[in-house]
């Protein structure tokens, strides 16, 4: 396998945590979530990535939108956690922080 294989399947198993967790602390609207995930080069996720994703967390219960409309900007679409959607974010971070210890010990070895 070669590294940009590798990186690849990195960052489609981590999408949906960073995503979940994105919204940890509050709704954001569609442009403003996208940004915040498309700007962590590292994390490599693009808006053709983001949106389906959404999607499918809106479809699976982890995540509510709701639309605002103002006279002054086009609408805009917020997403927000619903409890399902906390419950699985709050396990994914406890997983990550044991998987991270875990793997740090192997790699710093």
């Amino acid at each position: 396998m070669n590294l940009d294989s590798w990186k690849s399947q990195m960052r489609k198993g981590a999408a949906e945590f960073a995503v979940l967790s994105a919204l940890r602390d509050g709704e954001l609207y569609g442009v403003e979530l996208v940004a915040r995930l498309t700007g962590a080069d590292s994390v490599g996720l693009s808006e053709g990535t983001v949106y389906p994703l959404l999607r499918r967390l809106q479809s699976d219960g982890r995540l509510q939108a709701r639309w605002e409309v103002n006279d002054n900007a086009p609408p805009r679409k917020y997403y927000s956690l619903t409890k399902a959607g906390r419950e699985a974010v709050d396990g994914m971070a406890g997983f990550w922080s044991e998987f991270q210890t875990q793997l740090n010990l192997i790699v710093r070895a």
